[in-house]
């Protein structure tokens, strides 16, 4: 077995892991090329082969799988960088992107306009067509309408198109009767079926995704084929994956057909891999990741030892921006990440993000022309960072350009540079220990009884000061930490979701319907799994419906303990396990309340190789450092702090705060009255109380 090498490409830094036949992952780190993303990447995979003592050629010749994961979609969406796009809706319900559901945070206020749909109002046209909830044709698809509709579409000069008819997710006949017309007429032209994407009961969810999927297919297909092209010219010829929003991984040319499935790739792989190090270091299955990176703080859970899906995920604000309207790894974000910028607003007070200094030109520190005062920057004025150390002294900060930029606020305040700074790095906490809670209680997890596991190259900087807000006890810090999402592909498996929209409820239980849609979605995936699964024939089926109280608007997704629910014991259980979930998540329990069952799923699971390793028990010892330098701690103020290398932190070693750990790819402060000890492993186990 030779390499496996993963990538994430993130809005400032792209992350390379390179794992060998042993489990040992060697990371590499650099600026994100918008342009062309393998430049950037070739670049970050030569400094994790420099690691090992090869070229980055030499490495992808040796390598035997390779995992991409990308904000590239996720940008474009919130962006909106996207195709032209022609959305076709029943004639009478062209407002559904509009008005979404509900469309403002408050409802009732009617000064404040509805934020303009993802494909606009005039770039939506009405079929001519009626199908009922119980799937009969009630107006008849008019084709001459059609005709002149995709006509308009052609000369309108549309690069993709999304079709979502009422109840197609009960008869799709128009959706598919439109989508051959357009084959006709427009065969060159990109389209994506509602009833296909997002067969869900819930009109604007699947007209969401459809829209979504569609605008993507023009720039991710090109994004996709050119990284292809790239990596099999640089030599390498073994199997690609990209990394999807469900936690797992897929082929290119299966994201190139739903490339809505790459939104959040990136973010994704973050929980997984908070799972598998919390679960390595013995710490449970209860696990919060707070992954911070250049441009966002991205948090995720797993619960009882299962990484957590959602259907709720918003690219921008709830109810305002744009839901995926598919399943996926049920993540937060934040604007507050290394690169966010620190403003005044205009009553005069600091705010940190959501803007982005991005990585180009970057935060002031990097010394590419930044001037706007960011987190990195107060970092660097605290005198967290080595301005000679940073990526393994590969890239030279530049201080006294950070200190200027955060100069211009410490004017207006009147207050110190260092006073500044810390302030900046405390409001940046403040909002990432709100962003924890907002996560955690609404999936019934208490941060206090979970383990929170830091990620992303800025984790460090403030991980510990979270973790003393939020009362956590129990701390992980990877030595992959910069780099957590693409350490977590290590840990991916092919994931495949199809669901069916099936209406049924506990006082009426259609217990031989649902086990026909259970049958015939098991059968769909068994073909992927055969089809995909290629050396890897292991794989496992798992099943969960959308479930809530009658009249309630919001569903949870309870998985299916039993393969099928024919039996009264099984749907005895079913029940029960909905009003245990429902009374976890919010502390309500109603058994006297009928419970409606809306959307059944499957997902398969395609089991890939990897290797477990076993860490030698290590002994308990103090840390020796070899140096320190100057470092401000607030109330605590200027300290001389010792620094450690990773040479001086042995398995068994504990520092004590104040101190600094100075990995190649991150930074872990160690406040005063805090401690990090090394694990076995060589993770970093973190404690909020200094431990003698």
């Amino acid at each position: 077995m030779g390499f496996k090498v993963s990538a994430d490409t993130g809005g400032t830094f792209i992350d390379v892991v390179v794992q060998d036949a042993a489990s040992e992952q060697v990371i590499g780190k650099s600026l994100t090329t918008h342009d062309r993303v393998f430049r950037g990447l070739s670049a970050a995979l030569e400094a994790a082969a420099q690691e090992i003592g090869l070229t980055a050629q030499q490495v992808l010749a040796d390598t035997d799988l390779f995992i991409y994961g990308t904000t590239r979609a996720t940008n474009a969406i919130i962006t909106r960088n996207i195709a032209k796009t022609a959305l076709l809706s029943t004639e009478g319900f062209e407002d559904v992107l509009l008005l979404k559901e509900g469309g403002k945070q408050d409802g009732y206020d009617f000064t404040k306009q509805y934020p303009k749909p993802y494909i606009p109002r005039s770039h939506t046209f009405g079929v001519r067509e009626r199908i009922n909830s119980e799937g009969q044709v009630v107006v008849d698809l008019d084709e001459d309408h059609l005709t002149e509709t995709i006509e308009a579409i052609r000369e309108g000069g549309f690069e993709a198109v999304a079709i979502s008819l009422l109840w197609s997710v009960v008869n799709p006949d128009h959706e598919l009767r439109v989508e051959k017309k357009i084959a006709e007429l427009c065969p060159d032209l990109p389209v994506t079926l509602s009833h296909q994407i997002a067969p869900i009961v819930r009109e604007y969810r699947r007209t969401s995704a459809a829209a979504i999927d569609a605008s993507l297919k023009p720039l991710m297909q090109y994004h996709f084929r050119q990284l292809e092209q790239d990596i099999r010219d640089f030599g390498y010829q073994g199997t690609i994956l990209v990394s999807t929003s469900m936690g797992g991984v897929m082929n290119i040319d299966e994201v190139i057909e739903s490339p809505i499935h790459t939104a959040r790739s990136g973010p994704s792989m973050a929980p997984l891999a908070g799972l598998n190090y919390s679960q390595l270091e013995g710490l449970g299955g209860d696990m919060i990741v707070a992954d911070t990176g250049g441009t966002t703080f991205d948090v995720g859970l797993s619960r009882d030892g299962a990484v957590v899906h959602s259907r709720d995920t918003w690219l921008g604000p709830e109810w305002e921006g744009d839901l995926l309207g598919i399943s996926s790894v049920d993540i937060r974000s934040i604007g507050a990440g290394g690169g966010s910028i620190a403003w005044i607003d205009e009553g005069g007070l600091l705010r940190v993000g959501p803007q982005s200094a991005g990585s180009e030109p970057g935060p002031a520190c990097y010394g590419n022309g930044g001037t706007e005062p960011t987190l990195s920057d107060a970092a660097c004025v605290l005198g967290y960072f080595d301005p000679d150390y940073f990526l393994g002294g590969r890239m030279k900060l530049d201080v006294d350009a950070a200190t200027r930029a955060i100069g211009t606020l410490a004017d207006q305040f009147g207050i110190s540079v260092h006073e500044t700074a810390w302030g900046i790095l405390s409001l940046a906490s403040e909002a990432m220990v709100k962003a924890v809670h907002e996560i955690t209680i609404a999936q019934g997890l208490n941060p206090q009884d979970s383990t929170l596991v830091a990620g992303g190259g800025a984790a460090g900087i403030n991980i510990m000061k979270i973790a003393a807000e939020l009362g956590t006890q129990r701390m992980v810090l990877p030595k992959v930490a910069s780099a957590l999402s693409a350490s977590g592909m290590h840990f991916a498996d092919i994931v495949k979701e199809e669901s069916t929209a099936l209406i049924t409820s506990s006082d009426a239980f259609a217990a031989d319907a649902v086990d026909r849609v259970l049958d015939a979605l098991e059968l769909r995936l068994d073909d992927f799994a055969t089809r995909f699964g290629g050396e890897n024939p292991d794989y496992t089926v798992e099943f969960g419906v959308e479930a809530r109280y009658k009249s309630q608007v919001w569903t949870i997704d309870l998985p299916l303990p039993p393969q099928r629910v024919s039996g009264d014991g099984d749907q005895s259980t079913l029940f029960e396990m909905f009003h245990d979930l429902h009374e976890r998540i919010f502390a309500v329990r109603d058994p006297g309340s009928a419970i409606e069952f809306l959307n059944w799923r499957a997902r398969v699971t395609i089991n890939l190789p990897r290797v477990t390793h076993d860490y030698p028990v290590a002994q308990a010892r103090a840390g020796q450092t070899s140096s320190s330098r100057t470092c401000y701690f607030g109330d605590v103020g200027t300290v001389d702090t010792p620094v450690y290398k990773p040479a001086d932190l042995t398995p068994g070693t504990l520092v004590t705060g104040p101190a600094i750990i100075e990995e190649p790819t991150t930074t872990l402060v160690v406040f005063p009255g805090m401690s990090a000890t090394v694990a076995d492993s060589g993770n970093y186990l973190l404690s909020i109380g200094n431990e003698e």
